[in-house]
């Protein structure tokens, strides 16, 4: 079973490596990171990648995942990772976002007529890209899996690890990674944050949390 993950400059660490963390653990799972060049890749913190490889070299997967980014917009005009995240779909059994990673699937008309979620800032764009926007964590639609922001990803990986396997493993999975969320602070949600938690979250992102 191929899991193909899309990576690419000032993309969102955790929404990639959550994912990956879960999904790289399934019985006879083979993930290969792509990027558009193959070479090395800076996430939106300072974290690098050396060890991708080129679109050319990734002609399809049963599993698609494609991490946002607090900068999304060059992805979305440039159609080389359009057109690999179109080829890719068509060869899967799974298409997956995390974030703002759904804006990419949009741009490249995955989303057209679905159901869709993202990252709570950006929840109402989806719109443009024809689907109807749903605030929840994981939302699927057909062979499409949207995740909100970031951390949600742990939560669509886990959902899709039983979808690909069964429950039993897909609990197991959460178990070995431990993935138990007790916050210290009520204000991971922006139903239930204050103005000020929000204000203050779109600055943390805009500045990739430098």
């Amino acid at each position: 079973m191929r899991i193909a993950f899309l990576f690419y400059d000032d993309m969102t660490t955790l929404d990639a490596i959550g994912p990956w963390e879960v999904l790289s653990r399934l019985p006879g799972a083979q993930a290969v990171v792509a990027s558009r060049h193959g070479a090395r890749v800076k996430t939106d913190t300072g974290l690098v990648f050396d060890d991708t490889v080129p679109f050319t070299q990734v002609a399809s997967a049963d599993v698609l995942v494609v991490p946002g980014s607090g900068n999304v917009r060059p992805q979305l005009d440039d159609q080389r990772t359009l057109d690999w995240v179109r080829a890719i779909d068509a060869t899967t059994r799974w298409t997956t976002s995390v974030c703002t990673g759904a804006m990419i699937l949009g741009a490249a008309g995955l989303l057209q007529g679905k159901r869709a979620t993202t990252h709570w800032a950006a929840l109402k764009s989806l719109a443009k890209f024809g689907a109807t926007p749903a605030n929840a964590r994981v939302v699927r639609d057909g062979k499409v899996i949207t995740a909100a922001g970031v951390s949600a990803g742990i939560d669509m990986a886990l959902t899709l690890a039983a979808a690909l396997t069964d429950e039993p493993t897909a609990r197991g999975l959460q178990l070995a990674i431990e993935y138990d969320p007790q916050p210290p602070f009520d204000s991971g949600n922006a139903g239930s944050a204050d103005e000020a938690t929000k204000v203050k979250a779109l600055a943390l992102l805009a500045r990739g949390g430098r």
